[in-house]
């Protein structure tokens, strides 16, 4: 558990702090803000990291790589889409497998699941609202129902599998979700 205590004593005040925020996307997604909260920490330390690999030559490479071609392609062509529409510089900095934001979404995910959370008529994973709001949009995209339990063996952890394959990271957002939701 990568700095669990400090990721929950700090969620703890952060779901307090943005109390609008979270009520605002679980009304809407059906996702409390506990695993979230734990997702944002755990990827980006609450924003306070989220890379420093150029994005575009990070993924440019892995597509070149033979051992996860076609999958890095996919995100290759996806980030040149989100260049396209303006939400990414070429020039954009992030994580070495081209993840992006505060909550680490790959190319291909932020088109699927990205959303304008700040409503301000772009989605910009930097900033809180939006990458929240997008992860909570992929949870319920992965099968996340409301109001059903998110602990190991119960329905929503399939959701939570679905944002990492680390069964030791899954059990981590699950568990430091829970002490944050209180």
């Amino acid at each position: 558990k990568r700095g669990a205590p400090s990721i929950i004593s700090k969620g703890k005040r952060l779901k307090k702090q943005n109390a609008g925020l979270f009520a605002a996307i679980e009304k809407k997604y059906g996702v409390p803000a506990g695993p979230l909260i734990a997702i944002w920490g755990m990827e980006s330390g609450f924003g306070a990291f989220t890379g420093n690999q150029h994005t575009m030559s990070a993924v440019a490479t892995l597509a070149y790589d033979c051992r996860r071609s076609a999958f890095f392609t996919e995100q290759l062509y996806a980030q040149l889409q989100l260049i396209e529409k303006g939400w990414l510089s070429p020039d954009f900095k992030g994580a070495a497998h081209g993840e992006i934001g505060q909550t680490q979404f790959l190319p291909a995910n932020v088109l699927l699941f990205g959303v304008d959370g700040d409503r301000n008529g772009s989605i910009n994973l930097a900033t809180p609202a939006d990458a929240l709001a997008s992860t909570a949009n992929f949870l319920r995209g992965k099968g996340w129902s409301r109001g059903v339990g998110y602990q190991q063996g119960q329905g929503n952890f399939r959701a939570i599998e679905g944002w990492n394959a680390a069964h030791v990271y899954q059990r981590a957002i699950a568990e430091m979700g829970a002490e944050i939701d209180g």
